[in-house]
Formats: structure tokens, C-alpha cells, sequence
């Protein structure tokens, strides 16, 4: 007959284990962290307001025009300018004439473009016809 060996430090015998611990209780609310805040998350929660929308998406770029301002994407990073932070909008094509360019201009100053390739190059007056109308829409003095 074989005997095992006395448990390690205060360790129950093998076959002889507690019961897993209960899952926690859920969180009260108005206790425990603050929800993270986000760019597009407005600090009071509101209806949701629809309204026209453009994107423009290649390989490794995109740019949205909705409701909540405008969105660069590109290669991975991103920037979100809602409209209340925007002086204003301009856009026009590459000179090669093969992407559309879009930059945002900031109440001080500084501005942010993006670069979207247009394939097939017809795209890019689709994009402009669309960009126009969205951008009319939500800017409509053009500032």
C-alpha cells in the first residue's frame, strides 16, 4: 500500500479541495470608476441625431464626415474632430489627380489632412459631389 506524501503548507489533501470562490457580486451603481470617456462620447447622453454621412476608404487611409465631426484614419492612427473643435473644412484632389486630400482647419491654426486614393479614378468626382453635399449640410456658410 502506498501512502502519499503530507500536503505543502496549509494545502488541503488531494481529492479533498474547497469549493471555487463565488463570481463577484455585481457593482452597485453610482459606485466604482467613472465610465472612460471617449472623443465621440458626448458628456450627457443624447438622442441619437442622424444626418447625411460621407466616407472615403483605400488600403490604409479613410475619412468620415457624419454627425459627430470629422475622422481621419491613417495607417493605423486615428484623429476625430467633432464640430464644435472645427474652423473649418477644405478638400481637393492630389495633383496627380488619383486621391482625394481633406484637411481640418482648428480655431487655432494648426490643421490635419488625410489622403484617400480614389480607384477607379472616377471615384474621386463621386467623393466630390458626395463631400460637397455633407459638408454643405452640416457647414452650410462654408466656415
Amino acid at each position: 500500500m502506498t501512502t502519499q506524501p503530507p500536503p505543502y503548507g496549509n494545502q488541503p489533501a488531494y481529492g479533498q479541495q474547497p469549493p471555487p470562490p463565488l463570481p463577484p457580486a455585481p457593482a452597485q451603481p453610482g459606485f466604482g470608476p467613472p465610465p472612460p470617456q471617449y472623443a465621440y462620447a458626448p458628456a450627457s447622453p443624447q438622442p441619437h441625431v442622424s444626418g447625411p454621412e460621407f466616407m472615403a476608404v483605400d488600403r490604409h487611409n479613410s475619412i468620415v464626415v457624419d454627425t459627430q465631426g470629422v475622422a481621419f484614419e491613417d495607417h493605423g492612427m486615428s484623429a476625430d474632430f467633432p464640430w464644435q473643435e472645427i474652423r473649418s473644412v477644405h478638400y481637393k484632389a492630389t495633383p496627380s489627380g488619383k486621391a482625394l486630400m481633406v484637411a481640418v482647419v482648428l480655431p487655432d491654426g494648426r490643421f490635419y489632412e488625410c489622403v484617400v486614393e480614389a480607384k477607379p479614378r472616377a471615384r474621386l468626382g463621386e467623393w466630390f459631389a458626395q463631400l460637397s453635399a455633407v459638408l454643405g449640410y452640416y457647414r452650410p456658410t462654408g466656415w
